[in-house]
């Protein structure tokens, strides 16, 4: 298509001329272009093509491109609700351990004999927070926060189960990957489940990368781990499969678990009601199966 925009009479034609079956009404089809849009769809529909050139394998429907684009958008919707629970429960896990080993010491995490300074010093950190959260103009125009800031007018920074509240899950774990005191973290990985701080951040860091998927509305469906998912017992991986998005589904189930037996099999519920229903379409069982490998 080029550089240039073009009309929903144009990308119709396009679609047409690449072989795509269009399988609605022509007011339909603009409708779908005019609400997802031709490019966020492009998403889905090279799922279905056969070359460079953006043709479409033989028998490709575009129901089936809005049906991957509707489970997608289902998937991101059941791993949000879920991941949040996670994120809550690890942020709440690292400030209270961390807060009562170093009492003496509210605001830890600005601290280097608690925290590397690679992480004090790393440009996320000092954008994101301190040049942005705990200023004092920052304070002043933040309700919340100046109600439950300073309770010494001396204090530079809120105490951690305060200010943690403003990280992002990334800086969180950034934060916890620099946490000096070893067996800390280890008490914090044991609690969820984890021997291996090593194992945990692995496993950890691919949850935060869906979970930004989610939150971006990013494609999740044929996600790939950077790096394979760390082995822990009590984890069930399909065979050698630690890289697909049913193997990250298990790492969160398996978080969700030591949170929560019942949000664990609420989870599981939630995704087996979304797949049956989707499963009754051929062509999305097959992407079901092959890309998201989930059974």
């Amino acid at each position: 298509m080029g550089h240039k925009a073009t009309n929903t009479k144009t990308q119709i034609k396009l679609l047409k001329s690449r072989g795509l079956e269009l399988d609605y009404e022509e007011k339909k089809i603009k409708e779908f272009l005019l609400d997802i849009g031709y490019y966020r769809l492009g998403f889905y529909w090279h799922h279905f093509q056969i070359d460079n050139k953006h043709n479409f394998i033989a028998n490709s429907k575009l129901s089936d491109v809005i049906a991957l684009y509707y489970l997608d958008v289902d998937l991101r919707r059941i791993l949000l609700k879920y991941l949040n629970r996670i994120e809550i429960h690890f942020k709440t896990k690292v400030i209270y351990y961390v807060s009562n080993k170093f009492k003496d010491l509210p605001a830890w995490y600005s601290n280097d004999t608690v925290v590397q300074n690679a992480f004090i010093h790393s440009t996320p950190y000092k954008k994101s927070m301190l040049n942005r959260v705990y200023t004092p103009d920052f304070i002043n125009n933040n309700k919340t926060l100046k109600k439950h800031h300073f309770e010494n007018p001396n204090d530079t920074y809120a105490p951690a189960w305060k200010a943690l509240e403003f990280f992002t899950f990334g800086v969180l774990l950034n934060l916890f990957k620099k946490i000096r005191d070893k067996d800390i973290k280890k008490r914090i990985t044991e609690s969820m489940g984890i021997l291996n701080p090593n194992k945990f951040e692995n496993l950890m860091s691919n949850v935060v990368l869906i979970r930004n998927i989610c939150s971006h509305g990013d494609v999740l469906y044929d996600f790939r781990t950077p790096r394979g998912l760390s082995v822990v017992p009590g984890i069930d991986f399909e065979g050698s499969d630690r890289n697909s998005l049913n193997a990250c589904i298990k790492v969160i189930a398996y978080l969700l678990e030591h949170i929560s037996v019942n949000r664990k099999d609420e989870f599981i519920s939630d995704l087996d009601k979304l797949l049956k229903i989707n499963v009754v379409n051929e062509t999305i069982e097959k992407i079901i199966s092959n890309q998201i490998k989930y059974k």
